[in-house]
C-alpha cells in the first residue's frame, strides 16, 4: 500500500474534525456511547475521504497517455473587393459649407 501524500493527510483530518463538530453540535448528545459512534462515523468519513483524494500519477503513467496529433493548419482564401477611391480633386471641387448660427 503507498504511503499517503501530505494532501491525503490534510483532507483526512480536515473531514475528521470538520464532521466530528458537525455531528457533535447536531445531534446534541452527552452519553459515552453517541460520542464513540460519531467519533468512529467521523473517522471512517475521514478514511475514506483521504483514499478518494487522487493520487500524483508517476511518469509510466503519464507516458502511456497518448499525445493527440495537431489539426493541420486550414488556409481560407478571402475574396475582396477593390475599395473605390475618389480622385482627391472632385472632393476639393465641392464648398465646404459652415453651419448658420440661430
Amino acid at each position: 500500500m503507498p504511503r499517503p501524500t501530505p494532501a491525503q493527510l490534510v483532507y483526512g483530518s480536515c473531514t475528521v474534525i470538520c464532521s466530528t463538530l458537525a455531528m457533535l453540535l447536531l445531534s446534541q448528545t452527552s452519553s459515552g456511547i453517541g460520542i464513540a459512534v460519531i467519533a468512529l462515523a467521523a473517522l471512517g468519513l475521514g478514511l475514506l475521504v483521504a483514499m478518494t483524494v487522487p493520487l500524483p500519477r508517476t511518469r509510466a503513467a503519464a507516458q502511456s497517455v497518448p499525445v493527440p496529433t495537431p489539426l493541420p493548419e486550414l488556409r481560407v482564401p478571402v475574396h475582396r473587393e477593390p475599395v473605390r477611391r475618389e480622385p482627391v480633386a472632385a472632393a476639393a471641387a465641392e464648398p465646404v459649407r459652415e453651419p448658420t448660427a440661430p
